[in-house]
C-alpha cells in the first residue's frame, strides 16, 4: 500500500503549493476574486479610447443627423417666433415641455452643440493617431515571409521551369528577379531577401479612409463657419413686386453670430411672372401632381440688369448670394370699402396652401385697420378650381386657376395691432372682435367668384377682383460654399479609395527550384486567390502573351 501511495504521489502533477493537504486537515478557504478598479484616470482613458474610435465617430454622425430632425418638423424661434408662440398656445403643457428641452431652438441648444463638439473631438482624436500609424507603415519595409506560407488564404507551390536550363543558384536568382519585376509592375513595394521576396500594396486604402474622415471633419467645420459668418432670409414675392436687399424687406432673417447686417449686398429682385403646370392626364394618385415651376425674374446689381428663370433646385445668383425657389401659391386681389364707399384695403393678399391638399386649397386673412369707425378682419379660404364633392361641400378639384372662388367670414373690433405683441400676417386674433352676421343673425358667409362684390352689414363691401401668383424665396449668403464643394469631393474620393483599393501582402519564396507564392489580404479582398493564380502563371511563363490578363487591381 505504501508503494502504491508513493507511486500515486509521484504521478501527481507538480504545483506551486509549498505544502500538501493531509487527511483530516480542514479545507482551505476559497479566495475571493475581486475586479481591478480603474479609478478616475483609468475611466478617463477608457472613455477617451472609446470616443476616438471610427465606430463611435460614425455613431455620433448618425445621432447628429437624427438630432436635426426636430429642427425641420417644429417651428424654430430664430426663423418664425410667431409660429412658435402659436404652437405654445395651442399645445399647452406639451408645448411647454418641448420648449423646456429646447425643441424650438434645436441648432443652438445645449444637447445639439454637445453632439456637434463630441463629433469633432472624436474625428480629431481618431484621425491624428491613425495618420501617424499610416505614415510609419508607408515608410517601413514589407514584413518578411513567415515560415509556413501554406497557411495563407492564397497559396500555390510549383517547380520553377528555369531550373532545367541553369544551375540551381542562378535559376533561383533569375526566378526572384522575374517575380520582383512582375510585382513592381503591379504596384507592389518590394523587400527582397536572399531566398524570398516580400511585397505589399494597397496603402491608398488607408489613405482614402483618412481622407474620407478628414474631409468629413472639414465639412463639419465648414458648416459651423458658414452658420457663423453667413445669413439666410425668406421673402414672399407677388407677381410684379420688387424686393430690395435690405433688412426691413425680409419676412424673416437669420444672420450668423458674426454676420453684420449692415454689409448686406446691394441688389434688387423683381418677380415678372410665375408659371406652374400640373398633370391633368394621369390617372390615380398622379393626377394633379406638379410638373413645372418657372419664375421669370429680373435682377439688378452693380448697375447691371439681367433676366433669369428661377426653378426648383436651380437657384439664381445675384450680388454674391443665392436665391432659391422654395414655395408658391395664390394671392387673391380683394378690395374692401367702408360704409362711406371709400377704399380702405385693396391689393393681393397672400393665402397659404394646405400642404396636404393637391387642389391647392389655401387659407389666409385680410386685416383692415383703417376702416371708418372700427377695424375689420376677414378669414378666408381660396379654391383655385371650385367644385362640390358628394356631400355638397366646396372643395378645390385641381390646383390650376380654372374656377377661382373665395369664401370668407368677417369680424369687426380691435385687431390688436397696437398692443405691441407681434402677430403673424397669416392669422387673425379674433378674441376682441365680433363676428359679422347677416340679416337673420347667422354668421355672415362671403362667397365670391372672380369679379363679384358682396355687401357687408355695416354698409361696406368686399370685391374679388382677380388672382395673382406668388413665390417664396430663400435668400442666403454662405462664404464657405467652395470649401464645402471641395469637402464633398474629397469625401467621395476618400470613400471610393477605401472601398475599392485592396490592401494585400504577397510573398514569393524559392529554394532549389521549388517555388511558393502566398498572399494575405488585409480586410475584404475576394480576389486574393486569383491574384496568386495570375502571379503563378506569369512566373511559370516568363513571357506571357500581352493582354492575356491585366493587373488584378483592375479586376
Amino acid at each position: 500500500m505504501a508503494g502504491s501511495t508513493e507511486g500515486s504521489e509521484k504521478t501527481q502533477p507538480k504545483s506551486g503549493a509549498k505544502t500538501t493537504a493531509k487527511q483530516g486537515d480542514k479545507p482551505a478557504a476559497k479566495s475571493t476574486v475581486t475586479q481591478p478598479q480603474l479609478g478616475f484616470i483609468g475611466m478617463c482613458r477608457w472613455a477617451w479610447t472609446q470616443l476616438t474610435t471610427m465606430r463611435v465617430a460614425l455613431i455620433l454622425l448618425l445621432i447628429l443627423a437624427l438630432a436635426s430632425i426636430p429642427g425641420s418638423l417644429l417651428p424654430q424661434r430664430i426663423q418664425d417666433p410667431g409660429r412658435v408662440n402659436t404652437f405654445l398656445e395651442n399645445n399647452g403643457a406639451w408645448g411647454q415641455f418641448l420648449d423646456t428641452i429646447q425643441m424650438f431652438d434645436v441648432y443652438s441648444s445645449v444637447w445639439f452643440s454637445a453632439i456637434y463638439l463630441l463629433l469633432m473631438i472624436s474625428l480629431i482624436g481618431c484621425i491624428i493617431p491613425r495618420t501617424k500609424q499610416h505614415w510609419k507603415a508607408m515608410r517601413s519595409s514589407p514584413p518578411k515571409a513567415p515560415r509556413r506560407l501554406s497557411r495563407m488564404p492564397g497559396y500555390a507551390a510549383f517547380t520553377s521551369a528555369q531550373a532545367e536550363a541553369e544551375t540551381r543558384e542562378d535559376a533561383d536568382e533569375a526566378f526572384l528577379d522575374a517575380a520582383e519585376a512582375r510585382l513592381k509592375k503591379s504596384g507592389y513595394r518590394i523587400n527582397r531577401q536572399s531566398d524570398h521576396i516580400a511585397a505589399e500594396r494597397g496603402y491608398l486604402r488607408e489613405t482614402g479612409n483618412l481622407v474620407f474622415h478628414i474631409a468629413l471633419l472639414m465639412a463639419t467645420l465648414t458648416m459651423a463657419i458658414g452658420s457663423l459668418f453667413g445669413y439666410e432670409g425668406q421673402r414672399i414675392l407677388v407677381e410684379g413686386e420688387t424686393f430690395s436687399n435690405s433688412l426691413v424687406s425680409y419676412d424673416s432673417f437669420e444672420p450668423g453670430s458674426y454676420y453684420d447686417a449692415d454689409n448686406l449686398p446691394d441688389f434688387r429682385l423683381k418677380l415678372d411672372s410665375f408659371t406652374s403646370t400640373f398633370d391633368d392626364q394621369a390617372a390615380g394618385n398622379q393626377f394633379g401632381q406638379p410638373r413645372t415651376f418657372d419664375a421669370k425674374v429680373t435682377t439688378t446689381a452693380d448697375g447691371t440688369t439681367e433676366s433669369h428663370v428661377l426653378k426648383v433646385n436651380e437657384p439664381v445668383r445675384v450680388g454674391g448670394v443665392g436665391v432659391y425657389l422654395t414655395g408658391n401659391g395664390y394671392a387673391p386681389e380683394v378690395t374692401v370699402r367702408d360704409a362711406k364707399g371709400d377704399i380702405v384695403q385693396s391689393g393681393p393678399q397672400v393665402f397659404i396652401p394646405d400642404g396636404g391638399d393637391p387642389g391647392y386649397t389655401s387659407e389666409g386673412v385680410i386685416k383692415v385697420p383703417d376702416s371708418a369707425g372700427t377695424q375689420m378682419g376677414f378669414v378666408g379660404v381660396f379654391l383655385p378650381t371650385a367644385a362640390q364633392n358628394e356631400d355638397g361641400e366646396l372643395i378645390s378639384s385641381f390646383a390650376e386657376l380654372r374656377n377661382p372662388y373665395l369664401v370668407m367670414s368677417g369680424y369687426t373690433g380691435d385687431l390688436g395691432l397696437d398692443s405691441g405683441v407681434p402677430q403673424s400676417v397669416y392669422s387673425l386674433d379674433a378674441e376682441n372682435m365680433t363676428e359679422m352676421t347677416d340679416e337673420s343673425g347667422n354668421p355672415l358667409v362671403i362667397q365670391l367668384a372672380e369679379g363679384e362684390t358682396q355687401k357687408l352689414p355695416n354698409g361696406g363691401s368686399v370685391t374679388f377682383d382677380g388672382v395673382k401668383k406668388y413665390i417664396a424665396v430663400d435668400i442666403s449668403q454662405d462664404p464657405t460654399q467652395a470649401l464645402m464643394l471641395i469637402s464633398a469631393i474629397l469625401v467621395l474620393a476618400g470613400l471610393g479609395l477605401s472601398l475599392f483599393v485592396p490592401r494585400r501582402r504577397v510573398w514569393v519564396r524559392i529554394k532549389n527550384g521549388d517555388a511558393e507564392v502566398a498572399a494575405l489580404a488585409r480586410g475584404e479582398d475576394p480576389m486574393v486567390e486569383r491574384a496568386v493564380d495570375d502571379l503563378v502563371k506569369d512566373l511559370r511563363d516568363p513571357e506571357p502573351d500581352e493582354g492575356e490578363h491585366g493587373d488584378d487591381d483592375e479586376r
